[in-house]
């Protein structure tokens, strides 16, 4: 992977911290994982790629015409958006919680290596499973924000942003690994608990916002 973009534009940063010290300018490897993690076959090592970036997407890469409302638009969307493209959308946060250990992360099961999972739905009353938007934390992205001052821990996020309005950048991800859990390629799955397997994936930028005007 290409050395990181220049990481003065990580000032916008979870409420506004301020860079201060830069990472290293290349993570393929993180503490002894790599960009594949310990996937086996061809497919799950390029999705585990893409899960891994840690550069900043440019403006240019931000497709505006993705937003929460338009993630949540019913029908199979498998080809709907590009993970070659970034996406900028405002919600409020249902659930903050770690992910668990993936091949992704080498398996590990720690905090500082495991993703932060963050819900995002329309509305406050919007609580079902099939109407949330998945957003995660990398550990690479969450030691590049700590090496600028600003942590993106699990427990510091729970505390920030739980129930509250936030706007995320990041980039498109589609997880093939959820198809099946999905409501708009899984339509009325007893166990569907998001409503798309498209995410933004990892999250370069987060911040709290005010709720929008009614």
């Amino acid at each position: 992977m290409k050395k990181l973009l220049v990481l003065l534009t990580l000032c916008f940063s979870l409420l506004g911290a301020n860079a201060q010290t830069l990472p290293p300018s290349n993570m393929d490897v993180f503490d002894g994982c790599g960009l594949d993690g310990t996937a086996k076959g061809a497919s799950l090592k390029k999705l585990n790629q893409l899960k891994n970036r840690y550069t900043v997407p440019s403006a240019s890469k931000l497709n505006h015409s993705i937003t929460l409302a338009a993630l949540l638009v019913p029908g199979n969307d498998t080809k709907r958006w590009s993970s070659t493209s970034a996406a900028e959308v405002t919600g409020y946060v249902f659930e903050v919680q770690p992910g668990g250990p993936e091949t992704v992360n080498c398996g590990k099961k720690d905090p500082v290596h495991a993703d932060t999972h963050i819900d995002l739905v329309l509305t406050p009353t919007a609580i079902s499973g099939s109407q949330r938007v998945i957003v995660e934390v990398t550990p690479r992205m969450r030691a590049i924000l700590r090496a600028n001052g600003t942590d993106w821990s699990t427990t510091t996020l729970r505390k920030k942003i739980l129930h509250k309005w936030i706007k995320v950048r990041g980039w498109m991800l589609f997880d093939t690994q959820h198809p099946n859990a999905a409501e708009n390629t899984n339509p009325g799955g007893a166990k569907n608990w998001r409503a798309t397997a498209w995410e933004i994936h990892p999250i370069t930028r987060l911040q709290v916002v005010p709720a929008p005007a009614h």
